[in-house]
């Protein structure tokens, strides 16, 4: 029962207590899980970089037909002035693949990562899985 204080004396407010395990329903807040990686989320930030378009890889015509389950990681350097400079930090195992999703994430734009009102430069790591059957 919520109490009051009132110059040093305690009252008890009535109507105030939850009679039921509903009452307490629209108390509770869940969120669902998220996982962000890359994205640095510190108090004095605002979100990473935040893409505008991102074309997806097309699987090179040498590759075409085959059964793939490949994947690539590149980090995404975006500067203040949301210039892009793709990095690969784990090629594919195919040639081919690797280059397609270079010449993808090269068509990649972004806004700025942003520390509050000013854009700064930011990262993001993708990682773009091939898998065909």
């Amino acid at each position: 029962m919520p109490i009051v204080l009132l110059a040093g004396k305690s009252l008890a407010v009535e109507g105030d207590r939850a009679t039921h395990r509903s009452d307490h329903d629209e108390d509770l807040v869940v969120l669902p899980e998220v996982h962000v990686h890359g994205l640095p989320l510190n108090k004095d930030q605002q979100l990473g970089p935040v893409p505008k378009s991102t074309p997806w890889p097309a699987i090179p015509p040498s590759l075409e037909g085959k059964e793939l389950d490949d994947w690539m990681k590149a980090r995404m350097l975006v500067s203040k002035d949301a210039k892009v400079t793709v990095v690969v930090l784990e090629p594919a195992k195919h040639r081919e693949l690797t280059i397609a999703g270079i010449a993808a994430l090269n068509q990649w734009t972004f806004e700025p990562q942003m520390k509050g009102d000013e854009p700064v430069d930011g990262e993001l790591t993708v990682r773009i899985h091939f898998r065909t059957r």
